[in-house]
């Protein structure tokens, strides 16, 4: 191969999930991300397929977050012969090692119950991957410090740096024979309420950058008006104010920003109840990480005594039969599994129920079909009718938008020799492929999935 690098688009092609991407060179090969397909069925079916390249020939595998569209593929990576270590940084290790195996936990049960009430096609239905083989892959996890050049071989080295959008997101510098390749991940927003402002690669000679927001603005809103409204409305229609939440970052910044609510007198002292096992566990990360994000002790401390957090299914079933008006808070954020069915199953079909989306919905996601005014949706094998009211915050998006992407890359110092758009639907890489050419004047690719880029150095 000499002095040529192959890039793998294996995920995150042409959509927005299923980040992976593998990097050949003549002396070694690496993995950024390795995450599952989410949303529609054709890609969710892609999860059981093999990778189409020699596995075993990976030597190492760098995370630049712990969401599960860059993690959640791990343990079948191991499944197809991958010994390596799994690197990324100690808060993004912790968030991984809680959704696998949070998301084991899910997969086992949904394949229990599908096989006990017979609403599958499989014979018998199997878990995507169990808990003894996400244990398995948290054994290979090794943390590594941000902002520090971690050798690789003798002619590539890697750097993880700060990036916003979750605790522990990093963008992702690799140098290989001398050329800068800068993988974004997701790349966080400025003035977040709870981190820092992602930092700005200044040199880059290919540029893999995230596109999810490519072709939006977060809508300008009064986040603190808008809840207040709701929340009100809530009271006096007697009603439940329901918000399918991701467990990293979003569930911590609606309670910081209820909490805050209440302590400002805008809203009254309407009983909260966070149900997330997973998002429970990520409020100790916070606790542990405190360099990694703006919450103070004694506001972290306030905080969650200020809510309800639901330890157990026995409570989650209290909280359904709790006939004041409330506000739930519970995982998944695109309504795809996790304890928001159990609410939605008794609720959804009520119209003094409220339901509230507070992140980006994938297409052929439950979210994305409750955004769009689906009468009803399916989960549990059976269809639920929706008379509940939908309604949606755009701007507490953990995404940067399309301003945000492009202040991202204007502190490049050079012009990158191509650009690559990925973790994007079709209409949004145009749109961004089209602006960015217009802005910087850059070459850009918007690579297809299972498609080879070759680099010749």
């Amino acid at each position: 191969m000499g002095n040529s690098v192959n890039i793998n688009f294996l995920g995150a092609a042409g959509v927005v999930t299923g980040s992976k991407f593998l990097i050949e060179t003549f002396e070694g090969n690496i993995m950024i991300d390795c995450g599952m397909f989410q949303g529609l069925k054709e890609l969710r079916e892609l999860n059981w397929s093999d990778l189409p390249i020699n596995v075993e020939a990976i030597d190492v595998v760098l995370l630049t977050h712990g969401h599960l569209d860059h993690i959640g593929y791990l343990p079948r990576l191991i499944k197809q012969g991958f010994k390596g270590k799994i690197i990324g940084t100690a808060p993004t290790l912790a968030i991984a090692e809680i959704i696998l195996k949070d998301s084991a936990k899910i997969h086992e049960e949904d394949a229990e119950r599908a096989n006990k009430e017979k609403y599958t096609k499989h014979k018998p239905a199997l878990p995507f991957y169990t808990l003894l083989e996400a244990e398995k892959t948290i054994a290979n996890f090794q943390v590594e410090m941000p902002n520090k050049w971690i050798s690789f071989t003798k002619n590539i080295s890697f750097r993880f740096q700060y990036n916003g959008h979750i605790i522990g997101a990093t963008f992702i510098e690799l140098d290989i024979y001398g050329k800068r390749f800068v993988f974004s991940g997701d790349i966080g927003r400025t003035n977040d309420y709870l981190l820092d402002d992602p930092k700005k690669p200044e040199w880059a000679d290919f540029l893999f950058v995230e596109s999810t927001y490519g072709n939006k603005l977060h809508p300008e809103e009064n986040i603190d008006d808008i809840l207040s409204k709701l929340i009100k409305e809530t009271i006096i229609n007697h009603g439940n104010l329901i918000i399918p939440s991701f467990a990293v970052e979003r569930m911590q910044t609606l309670m910081f920003l209820l909490w805050k609510l209440y302590k400002k007198n805008k809203i009254p002292n309407i009983p909260i109840f966070i149900d997330s096992p997973m998002g429970n566990n990520v409020m100790e990360v916070f606790k542990r990480f405190t360099k990694w994000h703006k919450l103070s002790n004694s506001d972290y401390e306030a905080m969650c005594n200020h809510l309800n957090i639901i330890q157990s299914f026995k409570e989650t079933w209290e909280t359904i039969d709790d006939t004041r008006s409330k506000i739930i808070i519970a995982g998944s954020g695109m309504v795809t599994g996790g304890r928001i069915l159990t609410y939605l199953q008794q609720l959804i079909d009520k119209p003094l129920t409220t339901v509230l989306l507070v992140g980006y919905q994938a297409e052929g996601t439950r979210g994305r079909q409750l955004q769009d005014g689906a009468h009803e949706i399916r989960f549990f094998g059976k269809y639920y009718s929706v008379k509940a009211n939908i309604k949606t915050i755009e701007s507490l998006s953990a995404h940067a938008d399309q301003n945000d992407l492009l202040d991202w890359m204007n502190n490049i110092k050079n012009i990158p020799e191509k650009v690559f758009l990925i973790h994007g639907e079709p209409t949004a890489l145009d749109a961004f492929r089209i602006k960015i050419q217009d802005t910087f004047k850059w070459h850009v690719i918007v690579p297809k999935l299972t498609d080879v880029e070759k680099v010749i150095l």
